[in-house]
């Protein structure tokens, strides 16, 4: 496995109970995303949606400019925004501002719109949405292309002469992925487009074993548009929650998760329940969910390479509150400090220099142990009693200070 260059953030929908404070929750989502800025995170993606009371994010890239003005490094997207409920040129207008705004830290998620209810109340057939997405996108490539007007008419939008007035910031354009749940049309307009993906179906049961199957749907609409597609752009939204075990880990998280699933996913959005009695326990055992250990989380994300067949670019946390705050915050830094080194490439060199230096040790520093004695000699100091010579080498913490 390639251990080299693997991005990490999350997939802020985001959930919230609807039993709290709206405004606070809001809050601590700014705050987690300040957290991971702090501990190295790469990027966030936040959610569209309009009803149901839980993904209270209305506006991604409201969201987005206020968190660009409180961090310094995290690229910062919109997952998604839904693109049948948004003129084509209004999207790349607003999206062209934010990767200004952010200094090239900006990019857009692409979707169809997950919620029905927010196109019912829009007066939008599910049926017609993948169709009006992929209407908009190619209408927002055109237009980010910059090189000539674009005139185009469907039955729910049109554009004549349309053009950008301000260029974007990144060249070509700011990243763009689309998301990408259980049917194939997002993995086909990727291809299309030649763009990202957010495979957002990936934690859902059945999602990690169809995975190499996804990519083949994106490689294979590549193909024959004439584009090509990277597997370095290819995300993966799971959920994870790490602790010190993992037995700690399940026991912080398995409560709120039973109540989300029951009460937002099936009482309110009409999932059919699981066949799986324990999916969440289900899953880690299957190697698929990151909760558990850091050493059993990563064993979850080799796995999940594996079923790739090939690889992807980058991991998503589904974000979830299943823990308390303190917890939650927690999970963010030993994440941090023990999994994302062994898929970012930095530790491997620490070790190989670790084991050359343990391994070269009576050889190399014993000379320091002469050199110091010498040092003594020049000073006109004698040297000290209960000075030894130790093959393996000397510290200067061994020895008392010497004078100038």
């Amino acid at each position: 496995m390639a251990h080299r260059g693997m991005k990490f953030g999350i997939f802020l929908a985001p959930f919230h109970r609807i039993d709290e404070n709206p405004t606070l929750a809001m809050g601590r989502d700014m705050e987690l995303i300040e957290w991971m800025d702090h501990l190295g995170y790469d990027e966030v993606w936040i959610g569209e949606h309009h009803s149901a009371g839980w993904e209270i994010i209305a506006s991604p890239e409201i969201f987005i400019a206020a968190a660009a003005e409180r961090t310094r490094h995290i690229m910062l997207g919109s997952g998604v925004t839904s693109l049948p409920y948004h003129h084509p040129l209004l999207v790349a207008q607003r999206f062209v501002q934010l990767d200004h705004m952010t200094r090239g830290r900006a990019m857009l998620g692409c979707g169809p719109g997950a919620l029905v209810s927010d196109a019912y109340m829009m007066g939008i057939e599910p049926i017609h949405q993948r169709q009006r997405m992929d209407e908009s996108l190619e209408a927002i490539m055109r237009l980010l292309a910059c090189d000539e007007p674009v005139t185009m008419k469907t039955d729910w939008f049109e554009l004549r002469d349309a053009r950008l007035h301000l260029a974007p910031y990144t060249d070509p354009h700011f990243p763009i992925a689309v998301a990408s749940a259980i049917t194939p049309s997002g993995m086909a307009a990727a291809g299309k487009h030649g763009l990202g993906v957010l495979s957002i179906g990936a934690g859902l049961p059945g999602g990690p074993d169809a995975l190499a199957q996804q990519w083949k749907i994106a490689e294979e609409s590549a193909a024959r548009h004439g584009k090509t597609i990277d597997r370095k752009n290819w995300r993966l939204v799971v959920i994870c929650h790490v602790a010190e075990d993992d037995e700690q880990a399940l026991r912080e998280v398995e409560r709120a998760e039973r109540h989300e699933t029951v009460s937002y996913f099936e009482d309110t959005i009409g999932r059919p329940p699981g066949r799986v009695h324990d999916p969440l326990r289900q899953g880690v055992k299957a190697r698929t969910t990151l909760v558990g250990s850091p050493p059993t989380v990563i064993e979850c994300i080799e796995r999940l390479w594996q079923l790739s067949a090939g690889g992807f670019g980058g991991i998503l946390f589904r974000a979830h509150e299943w823990a308390t705050r303190e917890q939650t915050l927690r999970s963010f830094e030993l994440f941090a400090r023990y999994v994302m080194p062994r898929f970012q490439g930095s530790v491997e060199p620490l070790r190989s220099s670790n084991e050359w230096a343990k391994s070269n040790r009576k050889t190399i520093f014993a000379p320091n142990v002469e050199a110091i004695r010498r040092a003594y000699l020049e000073a006109g100091r004698e040297i000290p009693e209960n000075f030894t010579v130790r093959t393996s080498g000397a510290r200067d913490a061994d020895l008392p200070p010497i004078s100038p």
